[in-house]
């Protein structure tokens, strides 16, 4: 689960908030898009055909099976299955994803191309899109656009079998006394406020729920869709943020997890839907090992909103 479909695209290719207004399409349909006729059953690998070569300007999307739900938008976590083709020479580039076994791809992500971010915004969860894109979008964020101009367009066919909240949608919990801060933006990126003076000297972690989800109970073993944010207690320091990155990501709990273990262990037996705060002591976190943003025997903080199981 952990490979992405953003890289093995590329590689084949050489709120919370009451109020906020509806997500908006970033494309549209176009002449491109429109021109590609797609047969098949949601959820199963389709039959694609379009003539070659297909030059779109910008980023088109064609919705060919109509979702359910809200419209997808650029931070959220989705399970996809996905025939992608050089759109200039009409070979198929990759195939995955089928069979109950649907790819994970992050949209807003550093690594996702910006075409399949945009293009998903206009799909819904049971949706069944086309995607035409020119080379110069089919770069990921951090990279030139310019570099990848004149090269061939990409034909992507998406079927959304599951779409994840970007933030946690629970209700709100009142934190006790002494307990970090958090504020939340609109777009659920948490603010925390460290207390001034010593970390709490117990060797366990401390776990407060923030928001209480009503969703499936996290079990130790489990991959979920989570966002998170980890901070030093010493000076307040954000030294790790998926919110940085863009987009959730996932994570396996329990025994062999790639995440501290006192993160690991506040997780397990949370709903999905949940927000929770966890202080971890050295003990539990990186101990006397230092890194480039943490020093030795730090004790810190993460949120962490549970946004689903896979």
């Amino acid at each position: 689960m952990r490979s992405s479909l953003a890289l093995i695209a590329t590689a084949g290719l050489v709120a919370v908030l009451s109020g906020c207004a509806a997500a908006a399409p970033q494309v549209s349909p176009g002449q491109s898009s429109d021109v590609v006729t797609v047969s098949g059953k949601f959820g199963e690998e389709p039959r694609v055909e379009f003539p070659t070569p297909l030059a779109p300007s910008t980023t088109q999307c064609t919705e060919v099976i109509e979702g359910e739900g809200e419209l997808l938008e650029d931070d959220q976590f989705v399970l996809l299955g996905a025939s992608i083709f050089n759109g200039t020479t009409g070979e198929e580039a990759q195939v995955i994803g089928y069979d109950d076994q649907a790819a994970p791809l992050a949209m807003g992500a550093a690594e996702t191309p910006i075409a399949f971010t945009k293009g998903l915004t206009c799909a819904r969860e049971g949706s069944r899109v086309v995607i035409v894109a020119p080379s110069e979008e089919l770069v990921n964020p951090s990279q030139d656009p310019e570099g990848a101009e004149g090269g061939d367009s990409l034909v992507a066919v998406f079927d959304v079998m599951r779409a994840f909240p970007a933030r946690a949608v629970g209700t709100p919990q009142l934190a006790r006394d002494g307990f970090p801060a958090v504020v939340l933006a609109p777009d659920g990126r948490p603010g925390i406020t460290v207390p001034k003076g010593d970390p709490p000297t117990k060797e366990e972690s401390e776990v407060e729920v923030l928001k209480r989800g009503a969703g499936e109970v996290v079990e130790a073993g489990d991959t979920i869709v989570v966002q998170y944010t980890g901070v030093t207690w010493a000076g307040g320091a954000v030294f790790e943020s998926t919110w940085q990155n863009g987009a959730p990501t996932t994570l396996t709990v329990g025994e062999g997890s790639e995440m501290v273990e006192g993160v690991s262990k506040a997780v397990i037996g949370q709903a999905v839907g949940s927000q929770v705060g966890v202080i971890v002591p050295p003990a539990e976190g990186f101990a006397d090992q230092a890194t480039a943003d943490i020093p030795a025997g730090s004790t810190l903080f993460y949120v962490i909103d549970i946004l689903g199981v896979i």
